[in-house]
Formats: structure tokens, C-alpha cells, sequence
């Protein structure tokens, strides 16, 4: 199961695809659009308006025919997680960019005992060879993932060093959530440097994203999947 097929989700969803797996579950309730060009497996000038779902489903039966496809025309949040796990699926992949999605589905995964691994963001990085996996708690230069650790700890309980306990020696708790970051500092596009407005978040309006790290990320989601699988 993959959730969120953008710059990200639909190159993992389209290296499941060619590595043979039997089922995939997509879920995403957008529409492709003209500014997913640059990033997005199935944009194209010709699939504009089409929905993303729909679309990869066209094009992972034409590489696999025999791949049963569901989906699932949603966004993730809280209150339907559940349900769309109850089809119980071997492998969920994480690649959407809302911190409450990513919650409702760490929260859901380790409770339902569902190997989860989490794409960190993409959006301002431009060295695909510092892409990194490994624990949450392990994570860094990324805002999005820091983000989820510190609510994850605050408001779920999850293991953490209290702060008159941290010295250079002192080993950070794991935290038991599998994710993929760039390690390196995001980069602001040079026309926003030096102004009043700045972009906000890792939108298409704000920092952008190249599919030269958005791509891999979704393969290595794709190779920690298969690993889990095969493995």
C-alpha cells in the first residue's frame, strides 16, 4: 500500500510495479496538474486533469497485467486510516507531506503490527547521494520529520531523553519508525532569497522539488519495501 502518489509515491509505486509485486493498494484524491511536470511520474501534458490514481493504475498494468490494483480516491488522516488498513497490508509506504497523515499512520501501523516506512521531504534538496535511512529518532536536516518526532513524543508517549540527561555520550531511545531523509539543508529558490514573503512549507509554492531526489527517495521506499518483503 502506498499512500500519496506525487513526486515521491508514484516512482515507488512504479518500482513495485516492475519488481513484480501481485497487489498494489494507491491512495491519493488528486488530480494531475501542470505544475507536477517537473517531478510526477504520470505528468504529462496529455494527462493533465486526470486523476493520479487512475492514471498510474493504467500504467502499472501495461508493465504488470497481472498486478491487482485498488484504489482508494482519499487522503490519509485520522479518521479513515483504520479502515484502509483493513485489508491488511504487508508493506505501507508513507509518501505524503502532512504531518497528520504521517501520525495517523505511524500511530495506526504500530498498532496493527504493519511494517510502515516514512519518506521524509524532498522539497529544497538537491543531493540525491545524501539520501539516508534509518530510525526516526536518527533523522536530520529535515523539518517535516523533526516535526513528527517532537509530536510523537509530546502527545504519544514515545521514547525520549529528558533534557538535563542529554550529554555528547548519551544514546537517543529509537523510536521504532522506519524513515528516509536527505541530509542536507534545504535550499530556498533563488528568486525568494532576500524578500519580505518567503515561501511556506514543501509545496510547489514554496521551496519546490526536483525529481532528481524526489525519484530516488521513492525508489529507496520501493527497495525498503521489497527488502521487507523478500527478506
Amino acid at each position: 500500500m502506498v499512500a500519496g502518489i506525487g513526486g515521491v509515491g508514484s516512482w515507488c509505486v512504479e518500482a513495485l510495479a516492475r519488481s513484480g509485486v501481485g497487489r498494489l493498494t494507491l491512495i491519493d484524491m488528486d488530480h494531475i496538474s501542470e505544475s507536477n511536470i517537473n517531478r510526477q511520474l504520470p505528468a504529462l501534458g496529455s494527462t493533465i486533469g486526470q486523476s493520479k490514481i487512475e492514471a498510474m493504475r493504467q500504467r502499472i498494468l501495461d508493465i504488470h497485467p497481472h498486478c491487482q490494483v485498488e484504489l482508494i480516491d482519499d487522503f490519509v488522516e485520522a479518521a479513515n486510516i483504520y479502515d484502509y488498513l483493513q485489508c491488511s497490508p504487508d508493506v505501507l509506504v508513507d509518501c505524503t507531506d502532512q504531518a497528520d497523515a504521517k501520525i495517523a499512520m505511524i500511530l495506526a501501523a504500530k498498532k496493527q503490527k504493519i511494517k510502515l516506512i516514512v519518506c521524509g521531504a524532498a522539497g529544497g534538496k538537491r543531493n540525491p547521494l545524501a539520501l539516508k535511512r534509518g530510525d526516526l529518532s536518527q533523522a536530520t536536516h529535515d523539518a517535516m520529520l523533526a516535526k513528527l518526532r517532537s509530536r510523537l513524543r509530546k502527545e504519544h508517549g514515545f521514547a525520549r531523553v529528558k533534557a538535563e540527561k542529554v550529554t555528547a555520550k548519551t544514546r537517543i531511545p529509537k523510536m521504532g519508525v522506519d524513515v528516509l531523509w536527505v541530509e542536507e539543508n534545504a535550499v530556498m529558490p533563488a528568486a525568494w532569497q532576500n524578500q519580505i514573503m518567503t515561501p511556506q512549507g514543501l509545496s510547489c509554492a514554496g521551496y519546490g522539488s526536483s525529481v532528481t531526489v524526489t525519484a530516488p527517495m521513492g525508489f529507496a521506499a520501493a527497495q525498503a519495501a521489497l527488502d521487507y518483503l523478500l527478506f
